[in-house]
């Protein structure tokens, strides 16, 4: 379904790339795809290439108020450092990159429609779609950097990521695995708000 739909753009590897993003971006450079482990004691994401070839994987620390995250390459030499601030009034999350590089999610508002999040160290934005379960990163010029896609209704949570300036490949990776992490957490924040209210009910 994702190759031809223009609202929904997973895909799976091996697929040729999404309509939609074809004919807004071009064919991207590369694409890359994930898959969470569940039923772990650390929250762990494998990302593959087209042809299911372990490139990254993300280590999370077990019950860390702070949800670390390590993202690893494939020597398993460490390319990025996730840290959630907590007790913030804003959904913010710190990465540093390995070569010192460090950048800031933050996200104030959840829209209905579209989620627009500040690269904060970069000059970037990621724009996002939840109902199309669609994310756009874009540069301080607004030119496309890579396009995120999520699969619906998957128990292993699988994203794609077209990517179309793979100079910044292990930046979009570590902003992937953090995208991954904010949805996580808001869907637990629904599920805990709906649980209470019924409870209370």
């Amino acid at each position: 379904m994702g190759i031809f739909s223009k609202v929904h753009r997973y895909r799976e590897a091996g697929q040729e790339a999404n309509v939609n993003n074809v004919d807004h971006f071009g064919v991207p450079a590369k694409s890359l795809f994930t898959s969470t482990k569940v039923f772990t004691l650390h929250h762990k994401i494998d990302i593959t290439d087209q042809h299911e070839n372990i490139v990254y994987h993300t280590w999370t620390k077990f019950l860390s108020l702070h949800d670390k995250t390590d993202v690893f390459d494939a020597q398993d030499r460490k390319i990025a450092h996730i840290e959630k601030k907590f007790f913030s009034l804003h959904e913010r999350h710190y990465i540093t990159m390995d070569d010192g590089l460090s950048f800031e999610l933050s996200n104030e508002l959840f829209h209905i429609i579209k989620d627009i999040t500040n690269i904060n160290g970069l000059g970037w934005q990621l724009q996002g779609n939840i109902l199309g379960l669609n994310f756009e990163i874009y540069d301080q010029s607004g030119a496309i950097i890579a396009v995120i896609s999520q699969k619906m209704l998957s128990i292993h949570d699988k994203y794609c990521v077209d990517i179309y300036k793979p100079e910044y490949e292990k930046i979009i990776v570590a902003i992937l695995v953090t995208l991954q992490h904010m949805i996580r957490d808001r869907q637990n924040t629904a599920a805990a708000s709906s649980s209470s209210s019924s409870s209370s009910n």
